[in-house]
């Protein structure tokens, strides 16, 4: 589906992004961890001796005391830097309100120990919209409903590009599918004109194209939307339900129809070529008609003998 809707008006696709998804500056967290970890014992260490330098008045206590510390606060600043990533989601770093990167590698990191952190599932999610009343192509009001499946696949967009991607993603899944019901007939009966009711594929692969161009700004993948109900909205169900059921007898009557005829010709054919009788023009239009109403009648028919001549 191309960036424009079919209306031509300029879709969500196209607002500017200019920041996208990288990976960070990280290293591994379980490199990191003996160095903390030293930092941590050797502070403890040279703190502990500075004191006890302090208690027997040695002129270095001071001096001890503070590399301790310093060492100390190394350790815990440095700890801070660890990101712990599970599958399924993804960390997001930003430093004075600049994005550093996204890791999303499951496993223990180390980053800058100042950059703010904010978690993003990156899992496949479900929204079912609720129930919509729209109008269709025909002008009769319908009730309609979808289930979109979708997954965060720029966080960076998802966090920066809009003010709430979950919420932008409802939105926009609710336009699309108001846009989507405008566009077509519920049923076209029987016509080639696609319609919502009889083309159900085709209707589900444009409603995926039409929300994906809308929420491709928040950095977001539509893996498959799915019409989940369709109905006439009640004030016109009744009156449209026999609309439905004239059309299903209007069809069923020319399917006898056809039928019935089929089996008069394939009498009349049968019988003329085994000889079993010579009938003229006005018998066989009497045979005929008695036939069709035999066949394309809705009740039992009783049966009349003729014991004399037609004549």
């Amino acid at each position: 589906m191309s960036s424009e809707n079919r209306e031509g008006r300029i879709s969500l696709a196209e607002t500017p992004a200019p920041i996208t998804e990288h990976p960070p500056r990280a290293a591994s967290g379980w490199s990191a961890l003996p160095a903390l970890a030293i930092l941590l014992v050797a502070g403890i260490v040279v703190l502990s001796h500075g004191l006890s330098e302090r208690l027997h008045g040695s002129g270095s206590a001071g001096a001890l005391i503070g590399i301790g510390v310093a060492l100390l606060a190394l350790a815990i600043a440095g700890s801070r830097g660890l990101i712990s990533v599970t599958p399924g989601e993804a960390v997001v770093l930003r430093l004075a309100g600049s994005y550093q990167g996204t890791e999303r590698r499951p496993g223990l990191w180390w980053a800058n120990p100042g950059a703010r952190r904010d978690r993003v599932s990156t899992r496949i999610r479900n929204h079912e919209t609720g129930m919509l009343k729209v109008n269709d192509g025909d002008g009769n009001p319908i009730e309609i409903a979808a289930a979109v499946v979708w997954v965060v696949e720029d966080t960076a967009r998802a966090l920066f590009a809009v003010d709430n991607y979950v919420e932008f993603v409802r939105v926009q899944a609710e336009a699309g599918v108001r846009h989507i019901a405008s566009g077509y007939a519920y049923d076209t009966r029987g016509s080639d004109i696609p319609s919502l009711r009889e083309n159900a594929d085709e209707i589900n692969a444009e409603l995926s194209s039409e929300i994906a161009v809308r929420v491709i700004a928040a950095g977001v993948r539509i893996i498959e939307s799915r019409l989940t109900r369709l109905a006439y909205a009640p004030e016109i169900a009744q009156a449209m339900l026999r609309v439905q059921q004239a059309n299903a007898v209007v069809a069923a009557r020319h399917r006898i129809v056809e039928g019935a005829v089929g089996m008069v010709e394939l009498a009349l054919d049968r019988l003329s070529a085994d000889a079993v009788v010579e009938l003229d023009e006005e018998r066989k239009a009497t045979m005929v008609g008695n036939l069709l109403v035999v066949l394309c009648s809705d009740h039992d028919l009783q049966p009349v003998v003729n014991a004399g001549s037609l004549y």
